[in-house]
């Protein structure tokens, strides 16, 4: 792990069989009105071309590859491209799913904030800026925002999930409004052990809860910020899985009691349908 950068934001992007959005992705991070930022782009054995995909997407700028090594980790190759801007191409030597990715990332960070970016969804470009300026106003170490649910081109559907000004521990439990693709942490105040996403199914909310169950408070921006790509037909197909992935959490990562577990979903699938419809 790097030495922490003042104002600089890591931004992790766990690759698997993403060829056919990484090209849009990076030049959507570049497209970012705040400059300060390193990319990393952690392939987690993808076979699909995404790697390539990168170093074609990357062939424009200046770039040096780095004799860099990390643990677990096949190569990297570091890409110096200007004005504060660095991007890292991390290949792993087995595929060990999104949270092994996203903590393989966090392992070669080297920035105050990071920043989780999903590599089929979509930012706006004052996205980082605005969140940089309101996370420094609240003082906050944990930061998330509204988005808008896409199509499968990505396309605004018009339907948007609000968040609320902040979110507990406890409130966090009855819904899943913290939408990966908007968080960002400050890292001088939230400790990176509470950061790395462990290895279960929806590692994403397990990780918002453990950092929650911390003490710390979730601070939102109600303002749409990305837009989170949905094909169409995905939602009837894993109703049941989202159902049971949310009691497993429950009763496997909070250690919650049947009633208190209970309690908690009744009001996360009202939330939960009332968000897709």
């Amino acid at each position: 792990m790097r030495d922490k950068i003042g104002g600089l934001v890591s931004i992790i992007v766990p690759m698997y069989r993403a060829a056919a959005y990484i090209a849009d992705t990076i030049e959507m991070v570049f497209s970012q009105t705040y400059c300060r930022w390193e990319l990393l782009l952690v392939d987690d054995c993808s076979g699909d071309g995404s790697v390539e995909a990168v170093e074609k997407a990357l062939s424009a700028y200046e770039h040096r590859p780095s004799d860099a090594v990390l643990e677990n980790v096949r190569h990297i190759e570091e890409y110096l491209c200007g004005e504060g801007k660095e991007v890292f191409l991390i290949c792993k030597n087995k595929n060990e799913g999104a949270a092994a990715a996203r903590n393989t990332g966090m392992d070669l960070a080297g920035g105050q904030y990071i920043a989780f970016l999903d590599a089929d969804d979509i930012w706006v470009p004052d996205k980082l800026r605005k969140q940089l300026v309101f996370i420094k106003e609240k003082q906050a170490g944990f930061l998330f925002s509204a988005y808008e649910f896409g199509d499968e081109e990505a396309r605004p559907t018009g339907r948007v999930v609000h968040v609320p000004e902040v979110l507990t521990y406890k409130k966090a439990l009855s819904r899943t409004v913290i939408f990966t693709t908007t968080v960002v942490f400050d890292r001088n105040i939230v400790p990176d052990e509470l950061m790395r996403m462990p290895r279960v199914e929806s590692e994403d909310t397990a990780t918002w809860w453990q950092v929650l169950r911390a003490g710390y408070t979730a601070y939102g921006l109600d303002e749409v910020l990305a837009v989170y790509r949905r094909p169409a037909g995905s939602l009837s197909s894993n109703k049941f899985k989202a159902v049971k992935r949310i009691w497993n959490l429950y009763r496997g990562q909070e250690k919650l009691s049947v009633f208190a577990s209970a309690f908690y979903f009744v009001f996360w699938a009202y939330r939960a349908t009332m968000r897709r419809i």
